[in-house]
């Protein structure tokens, strides 16, 4: 408390954290945040600090958090290069849709626009927001200690509703301890009670029954607003109750459980054969929560993953921004997805319409089924190559099967990630979770802590690159400090396999600043992550043989301690797949399966 009984800005930022039911906040000191930090000091019995070793880790620690948990946490830095390490996390999130609240130091208010220690000052004073305004949906800068209250209650309602994102709350060193008010805000007053889960124009959802209905080879496609919007439940409804096959964005895999009858898999430039010729001869295409990127869309060349049109969109997100942005609609919904979906099922209903689907259904049904054989003839020889180093499609399957059903995994961005999106299996939404906008290293590496938290119960465990992990390995630290006990798989292919994958594809084999060669040797180059878990006190074993990848895993998740894996994987394929991806200026690659599809060519 402050001399006059009234609570500093620290004290009222935290007060409301907890009444927002925030159980951690994740970060690293600095002198510019001492002030907050003493505040959670004196509520540590009701929200947990946990200190990182380099602030991006607590941004990935947050987001991840959300994923799994559904609760939004933050973050606390420092000014100056402490909270200029956040951008890549911040970034990440906001193109993700992923809400965390960034708490950060900056100068003290009668030092603005003297060029005090760390003060961003050229061009305004104290100008961190300007460096963060990109990476995030706003950002707050009180100056008085009385206007602390109203922009915390605003911050976190900006970050909640509508399209979620993370919000930048920048705080001067002094507002922290300056006298604020007498009481915090209230969630229950403010942002508690406030729903985003609009619906869709009544007359809309009529046309898209209609539309559906009357089509002959429809499709859903989906996206991350179903996996995150808690619409799972109702996208299975209606998919099995009209018979429509369901292909999955990269974000969006997971929302039907992949298994399904009905799934298709993965729809985007490594996708299946089934998912790619599904969606490319779609007469209608339900798009939901979808961005439709380069990487979904097969950098928008007709044919590929999509044929637009004439196949006819109806396009629903909670973001009307989105809705329009790469193809034409022949129906746009600015909706909640869950809600959408609840509207179908009752038009449904209103209607007397009895599950099931029409001849069309199951010829086209039929139809796809053959896409799925020829599919899985093809990836077939990978699923048994007993060689060593491990082929990467066999290791995707062997950390597939090796996962109990309730795990959860967090891939890092890498050549890796577009292996497990083609090869794992994921039953529930938040069973494989990866970056789908930004594509951040690290994402993985320190994500899967923060999953690990939000779902104690749960095996959580990270697939990431040796490029990835050697960037962060700060992580082991933090894993034995506060005993997150997860399990981190090092994708070691001794390169920056992804980025190589496309000298050697589209640049003739031109390799540089790719690959990890040793000086005397010339052979491939990686620290013993075993040895350097094991310094930090983290158990580590390395593999080099398919058949013990999913025991080590398995040894892993039963130590119920921090747990580190070195696979030796090849780095010389690359994911297959039916789209393909442009690199403008360079050319496009050639889909490993199929080919373009031209309407009316038979």
């Amino acid at each position: 408390m402050t001399s006059n009984n009234l609570l500093n800005g620290g004290q009222v930022i935290i007060d409301y954290l907890i009444r927002e039911k925030v159980p951690y906040i994740f970060g690293l000191c600095g002198h510019g945040n001492i002030g907050i930090i003493d505040a959670m000091y004196e509520r540590s019995e009701d929200i947990k600090t946990i200190s990182v070793h380099h602030e991006s880790i607590s941004g990935f620690m947050a987001d991840v958090y959300y994923r799994v948990s559904g609760q939004p946490t933050a973050t606390f830095t420092s000014c100056g290069p402490g909270s200029s390490n956040l951008p890549i996390c911040l970034g990440n999130a906001f193109l993700d849709s992923v809400p965390f609240l960034a708490i950060t130091g900056n100068v003290p208010t009668s030092q603005f626009n003297r060029g005090a220690f760390q003060e961003l000052y050229r061009h305004y004073q104290a100008d961190f927001p300007s460096t963060v305004q990109a990476y995030c949906k706003r950002v707050y800068q009180p100056t008085r200690g009385e206007q602390v209250p109203l922009m915390v209650r605003q911050a976190w309602k900006t970050m909640v509703t509508g399209r979620p994102g993370p919000v930048v709350l920048d705080v001067p060193f002094d507002i922290f301890k300056e006298a604020a008010t007498e009481e915090t805000p209230r969630p229950e007053e403010w942002s508690a009670n406030i729903s985003s889960r609009c619906g869709a124009d009544p007359e809309g959802v009529v046309k898209a029954v209609e539309m559906l209905l009357g089509a002959e080879k429809p499709v859903i496609v989906v996206g991350q607003g179903v996996r995150y919007g808690g619409a799972a439940e109702e996208l299975l409804a209606i998919a099995e109750r009209l018979q429509i096959p369901v292909a999955s964005s990269a974000s969006g895999l997971g929302a039907l459980p992949v298994e399904h009858p009905l799934s298709l898999g993965l729809v985007q430039r490594g996708g299946t054969y089934q998912a790619n010729h599904s969606c490319r001869q779609a007469d209608v295409l339900l798009a939901l929560g979808v961005r439709f990127d380069d990487r979904t869309a097969s950098s928008w060349l007709p044919g590929y993953s999509f044929t637009i049109p004439p196949t006819r969109l109806i396009h629903v997100d909670i973001d009307p921004e989105e809705i329009g942005r790469n193809y034409p609609v022949a129906l746009g919904l600015m909706a909640d997805v869950r809600t959408f979906l609840r509207q179908v099922i009752q038009e449904l209903d209103r209607r007397g319409h009895k599950p099931g689907g029409t001849d069309a259904n199951r010829n086209w049904l039929a139809e796809i089924e053959t896409y799925r054989a020829k599919w899985n003839d093809f990836v077939a020889p990978g699923m048994k190559d007993e060689s060593s180093p491990i082929n990467p499609q066999r290791a995707a399957v062997e950390i597939d099967k090796a996962l109990p059903e309730n795990a959860i995994l967090v891939s890092d961005i890498g050549v890796h990630h577009n292996w497990l999106l083609q090869f794992c299996n994921p039953t529930r939404p938040d069973s494989l979770i990866g970056s789908m906008g930004f594509g951040p290293m690290g994402f993985g590496v320190g994500g899967v802590m923060g999953a690990k938290l939000a779902a104690p119960d749960r095996p959580a465990v990270s697939v990431c690159g040796d490029g990835a992990f050697f960037m962060h390995a700060n992580v082991l630290g933090t894993a034995v400090e506060y005993d997150i006990p997860v399990v981190w798989v090092v994708w070691n292919n001794y390169a920056y396999g992804s980025i190589r994958g496309l000298q050697r594809g589209y640049l003739e084999n031109r390799e540089l600043a790719t690959d990890f060669h040793h000086p005397e040797t010339g052979q491939p180059y990686s620290p013993d992550f075993a040895a350097m878990a094991r310094s930090a006190g983290v158990e580590g074993v390395s593999v080099d043989r398919p058949g013990d990848l999913g025991d080590a895993i398995q040894a892993g998740i039963a130590s119920g301690k921090p747990y580190l894996i070195d696979a030796n994987i090849s780095g010389d394929l690359n994911p297959p797949g039916a789209g393909v991806w442009e690199l403008p200026g360079i050319g496009v690659n050639k889909p490993a399966i199929g080919e373009r599809y031209v309407p009316g060519k038979s």
